[in-house]
């Protein structure tokens, strides 16, 4: 809160009140209100800067947009406050996660906690029980909260209900469609993107591919192709329930007892028994750009990754292009997708240093800055401003096609989806690791038996579900 501010504030509360001795009351007020607000906490000294030292895990193109905006904002707003920002570390998340979890334990072994850090809600909740972060409630006012997404400020608040995670860059996830092979398929078989904006379709879709593509060479037995993959089959189960209007995940197992888990079960079993899906150890991309695959759900971070063309196994290429489309629905379902990506931590120190890390994030995330963070590697913004404004200003001067046609339908999700606030349990990763692992292993044993036995998928189907339904209850 700034002192005009405070001096506002104060003038509403003491309207009815000034006398002849006027002068003195909002003296006395003020000095009252500034100890109630806080706002005169994080006092700066241009002539003796303060310096914030900053980890954060961002690579590529986005580590060469923080850089330059470091550069910016400290020869600007830094040197007029007397704040220096300095980026001590960049490292994969993982190697800061551990280095945190050192810091958290008291490792004798570990750095000094940086006073901005890139860390995920369940890192930050374990450094927050041990009194390493500061709650960012008291630098930001309300009507500076209300810039930002809701979803994504609340993804920020640990079970005290105080905000620790500042939002700075996102992502949700999309279907990516390879149009080169997509139109080849949809021109034989009188397929249309409209069956692909339910898991039903796609998965009706993938059934019909995995046909044609075999009855192309009649004479080799089940060499039909997949359709589509998922880089996270948990996040389809965990949104297409909150699409049902069901709860997937809660602090001790995994909802999965339910009839709308056996929906998300027969949309994705069933056709990857038949052949229509794939189950891979990699990411998505890495499929797409072989020809393996022609759709996937994955992060809109990872748009860079599916590059602009296909590598085929004999090393013949073609150029490829891509469209982005919204997250698919369960029929019937509500329009929700995934939030997902971490964000800035404050950790605590003194009161200048504190005050300094926020005003620099909330310079960074105002939309001219954020959208040059943001805009040419697959991240969303952060502020309401960005999404209404500045990313149609960005569509019409982006030369990259997959960034203009994503920032497309950001924008479109933005008008007519929810973003699912992913939970922040203690058992969390361990749920959700086992999931994943024993999804792919019914998947991948499934399918052997269809090939080996030549069995109906369908039966197939029901046995396994039988088998998986006990993990993750109570």
């Amino acid at each position: 809160m700034i002192f005009s501010e405070c001096l506002h504030g104060l003038s509403k509360m003491m309207g009815v009140f000034l006398t002849k001795n006027k002068l003195i009351m909002m003296t006395l007020g003020i000095i009252v209100l500034l100890s109630l607000c806080g706002c005169g906490r994080g006092k700066l000294d241009p002539k003796n800067p303060v310096t914030i030292t900053m980890w954060h895990n961002y690579g590529g193109q986005m580590q060469s947009a923080m850089d330059e905006l470091v550069e910016e904002f400290n020869s600007s707003i830094g040197r007029q406050k007397g704040i220096i920002i300095s980026i001590t570390s960049i490292s994969a998340s993982k190697d800061i996660q551990e280095k945190l979890f050192m810091i958290a334990a008291g490792d004798p072994g570990a750095p000094a906690m940086p006073n901005l850090v890139t860390a995920y809600p369940k890192t930050a909740l374990i450094l927050s029980r041990q009194g390493l972060l500061a709650s960012l409630d008291d630098q930001f006012t309300d009507r500076e909260v209300k810039a930002y997404l809701p979803q994504f400020i609340e993804e920020g608040r640990l079970p005290d209900g105080k905000l620790y995670v500042f939002p700075v860059a996102k992502s949700t996830e999309v279907l990516f469609l390879n149009r080169t092979l997509f139109d080849r398929f949809s021109t034989a078989a009188g397929i249309t993107l409209d069956n692909l904006t339910t898991f039903e379709g796609i998965a009706q879709t993938a059934i019909r591919y995995h046909e044609w593509t075999d009855s192309l060479t009649p004479n080799v037995a089940n060499d039909g192709k997949a359709f589509f993959t998922a880089d996270s089959w948990l996040n389809i189960a965990h949104v297409g329930i909150a699409q049902l209007g069901g709860e997937f995940m809660t602090p001790d197992y995994l909802n999965i007892a339910s009839t709308d888990f056996r929906r998300i079960w027969d949309a994705t079993i069933l056709p990857t028994l038949t052949g229509g899906y794939a189950i891979a150890g990699g990411y998505s991309s890495d499929l797409m750009k072989t020809g393996e695959i022609v759709c996937s759900i994955g992060s809109t971070a990872g748009i860079l990754f599916y590059g602009d063309h296909i590598t085929y196994p004999d090393n013949t290429t073609e150029a490829a292009t891509f469209s982005i489309l919204p997250y698919p629905v369960f029929a019937g379902g509500k329009r929700i997708a995934i939030q997902r990506g971490g964000g800035m931590c404050v950790a605590r120190s003194s009161p200048e240093n504190e005050y300094a890390a926020a005003l620099f994030l909330k310079w960074l995330v105002q939309p001219k800055q954020n959208m040059h963070f943001v805009s040419s590697t697959g991240y969303l913004p952060v502020t309401k401003a960005a999404f209404e404004k500045s990313i149609e200003q960005e569509i019409a001067s982006v030369e990259n096609e997959s960034i203009k046609e994503l920032l497309k339908t950001v924008m479109q999700m933005y008008a007519e989806y929810t973003f699912l606030i992913p939970p922040n349990y203690d058992r969390l990763d361990e749920l959700s690791k086992a999931y994943e692992t024993r999804f792919k292993q019914a998947a991948l044993e499934g399918r052997a038996i269809v090939l080996r036995e030549n069995q109906a998928a369908s039966v197939i189907s029901e046995h396994l579900y039988r088998a998986f339904i006990g993990f993750g209850e109570r």
